[in-house]
């Protein structure tokens, strides 16, 4: 997707945050991709990182365990064209998109969170409707939210837990 000039676009920068998750294939770099591509929309940045964590697989399928990460972006497009870059970012690593929820996946990237904006319409719910059920990205959260007041640069490649905390 390249949004560049695109109506679509918001006048003022908003932080957003983006859960990113992994369990098929090589999913470090599923991970460190997906960082790249969301670095390389129009009007976005990646203002903070959480460490990569592993955790169960949600849900009734039975499936590798996944990298999670979230990422606090300011970004300038609406949450409806983030969600279609973020789509695209998804489909380009190799992400088929099955009508069972909670399967396995080369690559999933979740807005949880749009500044203080609030969305339910069919295509987009912000916040997350997840949010409150995921321990980890509570976490992650608050990871960021920290390391955003305390003003440390994003490091994203070599943040790392190499096992699960709990969910």
């Amino acid at each position: 997707m390249n949004g560049r000039g695109d109506a679509s676009s918001s006048l003022s920068e908003v932080i957003a945050y983006v859960a990113l998750g992994s369990n098929l294939g090589d999913r470090e770099r599923m991970l460190g991709t997906a960082r790249a591509d969301i670095e390389a929309l129009p009007g976005t940045r990646i203002l903070a990182c959480s460490v990569v964590e592993e955790t169960e697989p949600i849900g009734p399928v039975e499936q590798p365990s996944y990298l999670n990460q979230m990422l606090a972006v300011a970004t300038t497009l609406t949450p409806h064209s983030l969600l279609d870059a973020l789509l695209e970012i998804e489909r380009r690593a190799g992400r088929v998109r099955e009508s069972q929820r909670w399967t396995a996946r080369t690559l999933d990237c979740d807005i949880v969170r749009y500044g203080e904006v609030e969305i339910d319409d069919d295509r987009l719910t912000i916040p997350h409707p997840e949010l409150r059920n995921r321990d980890f990205w509570q976490r992650e959260l608050g990871e960021i939210e920290a390391s955003l007041r305390s003003g440390a640069e994003a490091t994203c490649e070599r943040n790392w837990v190499s096992s699960e905390r709990s969910t």
